[in-house]
């Protein structure tokens, strides 16, 4: 396991694709990508749904930073507007976060032989609003993003980057998601799509967790953006 700033896990793909798209171990770099949990969950957590993306790609799962209840949390809350569903990042450990999630990503690219340019990002929870959030500040790092019941924190939410427009970007939410209302993954959606980017949404029946239907169409999302 090579040595990041996080902790993590990584799977080798099974199935390299060369030039024409077959299977080629002397292809040299290959796609990957990496995975963010939500709070108090850990690196293990996603790994089922990143399993079900293909076998041609690393999967680079990152643990949080800090403990939390038997896991793990990317930050802790600002919750001085009101409850739960009006939370936002802690700013100091939102900015330590996004940075050791971006230094990680640069270090996996050389350790693990990566294609700079097909790098993503699939976040859940907290995951999620860290993928869009890094995806707004550097556009050009990430291929695709793919966040599921999240929202843009207030600290980037007006951001207008350069380097967005018809990006990929999933949303999916829960309509029956009390931790993070859909609301506010459909408002995510709308600034993102208004800035440029080419955004699937996706609302699912349920509350803050991801169904085989919402997978589903993850699945057919990256196929589609290969």
């Amino acid at each position: 396991m090579a040595d990041l700033p996080l902790e993590h896990v990584h799977i080798e793909p099974e199935k390299p694709a060369g030039s024409d798209g077959s299977a080629d171990s002397d292809a040299g770099s290959a796609p990957a990508v990496f995975v963010l949990h939500g709070r108090g969950a850990d690196e293990q957590d996603l790994l089922p749904i990143a399993n079900e993306l293909g076998d041609d790609r690393h999967v680079i799962s990152l643990r949080a930073p800090d403990p939390l209840q038997g896991g793990y949390t990317w930050y802790e809350l600002d919750l001085s507007a009101g409850g739960l569903e009006n939370s936002q990042p802690d700013a100091e450990d939102f900015r330590r976060s996004l940075d050791l999630i971006d230094e990680s990503v640069e270090a996996a690219i050389d350790a693990y032989d990566l294609d700079p340019d097909a790098i993503g990002v699939l976040g859940f929870s907290q995951g999620a609003i860290t993928s869009m959030s890094l995806l707004l500040e550097e556009p050009e790092r990430f291929a695709w993003v793919v966040a599921l019941h999240g929202y843009l924190p207030e600290s980037h939410a007006d951001l207008e980057p350069d380097g967005i427009a018809d990006k990929p970007v999933f949303v999916g939410a829960g309509a029956g998601d009390r931790v993070i209302p859909e609301s506010r993954s459909r408002a995510a959606a709308d600034r993102l799509e208004a800035i440029g980017a080419d955004v699937t949404y996706g609302s699912y029946p349920g509350g803050h967790g991801v169904g085989r239907g919402e997978l589903s169409d993850v699945v057919a999302f990256l196929e589609s953006n290969r």
